[in-house]
């Protein structure tokens, strides 16, 4: 079969759930205490599917990683930033999924009308510090002994990408506005090149 990246549904949450429950229940990685059930991420995918990418890496009918935006913060002047993530499934790390599904996502923000993204991490994590600086982002600050979890106290860094340059913004478009689009087809595919 042929890796695609293409918009998650809620078919796939079981899958994005799998992928996701060790970062959960094993690392600090995600600060969620209990990992969500594939209802939850079926929930979260439709939610933001309202407004925001959730994409997913695919070969065939398995789920191999997961990259999806959200609200930066919710007062209306933040609207045009966005807070990303991204998810491998174990065994599928270092083969370019989290580069390419990044690659796509920030050019489907691009056609939303996004203009900052912002990763969170928990660290140490020399490995999503690794990816995020390789597709652009660039350490803005960090909060010491922010989150506990594992018996431990973690500091969390903040690391900021410019989507595009500054200039006046229309408000963003809604994803199933932009959906269909041949800007869209064609901002989703963006990344599956580096699949090959």
């Amino acid at each position: 079969m042929e890796r695609v990246i293409r918009l998650a549904t809620t078919a796939d949450a079981a899958q994005c759930a799998a992928i996701y429950g060790p970062y959960v229940n094993a690392t600090a990685v995600s600060f969620e205490m209990q990992a969500p059930s594939a209802e939850d991420i079926a929930g979260r995918i439709e939610n933001t599917l309202q407004r925001f990418p959730w994409l997913v890496c695919a070969d065939g009918d398995e789920v191999l990683g997961y990259a999806y935006a959200g609200p930066h913060r919710q007062r209306a002047a933040f609207q045009w930033s966005v807070e990303v993530s991204v998810y491998v499934k174990d065994g599928s790390h270092r083969q370019g999924l989290g580069r390419a599904l990044y690659t796509s996502l920030f050019a489907c923000l691009r056609v939303l009308g996004f203009f900052k993204a912002y990763a969170v991490i928990a660290l140490p994590n020399d490995a999503s510090v690794g990816l995020h600086e390789a597709v652009g982002f660039r350490h803005v600050g960090t909060f010491d002994d922010v989150g506990y979890k594992l018996g431990r106290w973690h500091p969390v860094g903040y690391w900021e990408l410019t989507l595009q340059p500054p200039s006046t913004p229309r408000d963003p478009t809604p994803l199933p506005d932009a959906d269909g689009t041949e800007a869209w087809r064609e901002a989703v595919a963006t990344g599956e090149g580096m699949l090959r």
